[in-house]
């Protein structure tokens, strides 16, 4: 997006050589804002360890002359392969959620935050044009969470760019200067102008230039989600950039961690060709939201958009049975 001609002088002075790399496609793309994260903050929800801390071996049982219950299995750090795809929502995440209808969060609309996988109309907008671009196939029941959740989305995030990574999120460089106020930061401005109670999180493949502040940065923005009563979806990507799988390992812990949803997107491309990606090994393969026709269902683009819908179905059922 090009940089507004009213932007202050040292914005406009940027070289065009540092806009293009963050504007490149996102796989390829290192995006030019990082900064240190900041000292996590106490929040008003719960956000420390809810489950055992991960490890790789489990202690032993105290001797007892009683019958030992059946021990629950610790969670090891490559246990986020097999987690599920849709999670089940705890009643932590439904804490969050109901301080934000306290703060006067909308219930109706969720936020989108990350790269140009979020940016794209592909990923979702679907879902809000008529006539309809889509066919829910075996999903019909889904129809009312598209009803619920009707104008979030096709609305542009105002935290979802190409290039974008963790840290982007907190540059106010980067903040839309016709929508966002001065100084203002892209999530600052995304949650002051539509009040969400959901927010889907997916940043990982642009982080693997700054491996040594995604975590930090994530977990800024999962705290700062929680203060303003906003339930944090975290996603796992596709890709393997880094190389060792570091990226969604974070991610799966900081989940357990701060008990909030996990989105297990990774597992969900697994069977598909070449695991869902294109040859340069970062971006989606492309087909039709056609959820019944078995061949479109061999791209990830429709298995993205149909398991985002089953997860913020899952947040429906369960704020409407609370």
């Amino acid at each position: 997006m090009p940089l507004a001609s009213n932007l202050p002088r040292t914005f406009r002075q940027l070289s065009l050589t540092a806009i293009t790399l963050l504007l490149a496609a996102c796989a390829g793309a290192q995006a030019a804002t990082s900064q240190p994260g900041a000292t996590p903050t106490e929040t008003a929800i719960n956000t420390t360890p809810t489950q055992a801390p991960i490890n790789d071996t489990a202690e032993p049982m105290p001797a007892t002359s009683e019958p030992a219950a059946t021990p629950t299995a610790t969670p090891g750090p490559d246990d986020w392969t097999s987690a599920p795809v849709i999670p089940v929502i705890s009643a932590n995440a439904l804490a969050i959620y109901e301080h934000g209808l306290e703060l006067g969060n909308d219930p109706r609309v969720f936020s989108k935050l990350g790269d140009c996988e979020t940016f794209t109309t592909w990923f979702l907008t679907p879902f809000d044009q008529q006539p309809q671009t889509y066919d829910l196939g075996p999903y019909s029941h889904l129809t009312a969470v598209i009803e619920y959740y009707s104008g979030s989305f096709e609305r542009p995030s105002m935290a979802a760019r190409p290039g974008f990574n963790a840290s982007s999120v907190f540059a106010p460089l980067w903040a839309d200067p016709e929508r966002c106020e001065s100084g203002e930061t892209p999530i600052e401005c995304e949650f002051r102008r539509n009040h969400p109670s959901v927010v889907l999180i997916m940043f990982g493949t642009n982080d693997r230039w700054h491996l040594d502040e995604f975590e930090a940065q994530m977990r800024r923005m999962i705290e700062y989600a929680i203060e303003h009563g906003v339930v944090p979806i975290l996603s796992t990507k596709a890709d393997n950039l880094e190389g060792d799988e570091s990226i969604n390992r974070t991610i799966y812990a900081l989940a357990l961690e701060y008990d909030i949803p996990l989105w297990n997107f990774w597992r969900a491309v697994q069977p598909l060709p070449n695991h869902g990606l294109d040859p340069d090994g970062a971006h989606l393969t492309f087909g039709a939201n056609r959820f019944g026709d078995d061949d479109a269902m061999q791209a990830a683009w429709p298995v993205r958009n149909l398991t985002a819908l089953q997860v913020l179905d899952a947040i429906l059922n369960a704020t409407e049975d609370g």
